[in-house]
């Protein structure tokens, strides 16, 4: 029952990927400072059904924005092993912001607001993305770094591949930071070590010697590597710096305080005190959901590496680049036209959700977002017959990171700017995202009969779109999911 229950609710959005339409420009607007009083009517009412069932339009959707990766990451590498990633750490949102966007940079630091959509095949089904993006920034106008490096190497880091990654990219960090950067680096197995306290980046030599000196050894006590990783960057802090705990794991925490809720509680207290959290994953098996779990309590982000590669990307290339942050507690809110849109359905963000009255609230916790982040979230939608008119207004507000002043930038979209169809015309970035959205559906849900197009078709999608965008990340995509069809 259950599963005949979330195939029909998830209609809407597989029936879209046999559609076939033109394109939507993307539209943006500045940030501003609110009022006393919201800037805009905004409903009372909050939607409550369950994920993956529509909800009666009227009211809003609200949710915290979300720049993790991991879920993607991880369930790229279980694929290449050839095995199928447990549907429950498949985050379909983290499927869609794995890839690269192409939306236009707002002028200032706040965001840049994206609406378009597309027409369904069936009368009436239509598929709306909301695009919100920062400005980026290089590497020499970002504000320097205090970065605390808190290492797994527990027994389980011992598995060829992982603390050896972990070295490596450590040491490919160290060379790319600037001389206003500082590194302190807390080791942790049945105990937590200070290797080394907060040391200026020009001293290589010194960063270099205590990423080598790291070595497996006992059990994982997960609560004490954090504590000392935070007790160290709470010491060191500084308030012109970006100050940050970046925690190298497997997530497989096994001695110490192993629940949930006392590692995020302590992560939590430190994140209001405005030391931000980075998770980067590692190992075959992975404690994926703790992991997630420490990056939002901690106002952060989580990726996964599989690969030296994939470690060396994400340590020269990501992290370096969005040390600083654009906003912190940023959330978005997207308000239907209720004479327009019947019933309408988030894809994915299902642990993100908030209340109505919580996007206001600036107490209430949000996602922490860096410089050049995308953020994407996909609606799908059961259109009223007839109507005609504004489709949906979005919304996203944030906080500045050093003055917690709170700013908005919104854009609405009309009906008459949906596309007449998919896979036609709409931009290939637009596609991307159905297809990553519709693979991780599918991964979520073995039921082969909830999607319009089996994973051949979306290979298909995938291997065309890899050829017009020329980007390696959707033709490995094509590959993934035929990797994934083999497993049927």
């Amino acid at each position: 029952m259950k599963k005949r229950i979330l195939a029909c609710a998830l209609v809407t959005l597989l029936l879209l990927v046999t559609a076939c339409g033109g394109p939507i420009p993307n539209d943006s607007s500045g940030s501003r400072e609110p009022s006393g009083a919201p800037a805009r009517p905004a409903p009372t009412s909050t939607s409550t059904a369950p994920a993956d069932e529509e909800s009666p339009a009227g009211n809003v959707s609200t949710f915290a924005l979300d720049v993790d990766t991991a879920s993607y990451g991880y369930a790229r590498g279980k694929l290449r092993q050839g095995l199928r990633p447990d549907p429950a750490d498949v985050r379909t949102e983290e499927f869609v912001n794995a890839f690269r966007q192409g939306y236009a940079e707002p002028e200032g630091d706040g965001f840049a607001v994206h609406l378009d959509g597309a027409r369904g095949v069936t009368e009436g089904s239509a598929l709306l993305r909301v695009g919100l993006q920062t400005k980026a920034t290089d590497a020499a106008g970002r504000r320097p770094a205090n970065l605390t490096f808190v290492v797994d190497v527990s027994g389980s880091m011992g598995e060829p591949g992982r603390l050896d990654l972990v070295r490596d990219a450590l040491h490919t960090l160290v060379d790319q930071l600037g001389p206003g950067d500082r590194v302190s680096i807390v080791s942790f197995s049945d105990e937590a070590r200070l290797r080394l306290s907060m040391t200026p980046a020009a001293r290589r030599d010194e960063l270099h010697a205590a990423i080598d000196q790291l070595q497996v050894e006992g059990s994982t006590n997960l609560e004490k590597g954090l504590v000392t990783a935070y007790r160290e960057a709470d010491r060191a802090f500084r308030p012109v710096a970006t100050n940050r705990v970046v925690l190298l794991s497997d997530g497989l925490a096994n001695t110490g305080d192993t629940s949930w809720t006392g590692i995020l509680n302590r992560v939590r207290d430190h994140a209001a005190r405005r030391v931000t959290l980075l998770c980067v994953g590692v190992g075959q098996e992975y404690g994926d959901a703790l992991m997630e779990q420490l990056a939002d309590k901690g106002d952060g982000a989580a990726i996964y590496v599989a690969t030296p590669e994939e470690a060396r990307e994400a340590f020269t290339q990501r992290l370096p680049a969005n040390l600083d942050l654009r906003a912190r507690d940023a959330k978005a809110q997207v308000a239907f036209n209720p004479a327009v849109v019947a019933s309408y359905r988030l894809v994915g963000y299902e642990n993100r959700a908030l209340s109505t009255e919580d996007f206001r609230d600036d107490a209430k916790d949000g996602g922490e977002v860096g410089p050049g982040h995308a953020v994407t979230a996909l609606y799908a939608l059961t259109l009223r017959p007839g109507a005609s008119g504004q489709l949906a207004m979005a919304t996203v507000r944030w906080l500045d990171p050093d003055t917690r002043a709170p700013a908005e930038a919104a854009q609405a979209i009309d009906l008459a700017e949906l596309s007449g169809g998919l896979w036609s015309g709409t931009s290939p970035r637009f596609q991307v995202d159905v297809v990553a959205a519709a693979f991780a559906q599918r991964l979520r849900e073995a039921d082969g009969a909830m999607f319009g197009e089996e994973l051949d078709g979306l290979a298909g999608h995938a291997s065309r779109l890899a050829a017009e965008t020329e980007d390696p990340m959707v033709a490995e995509l094509a590959t993934l999911i035929r990797a994934a069809r083999s497993l049927d």
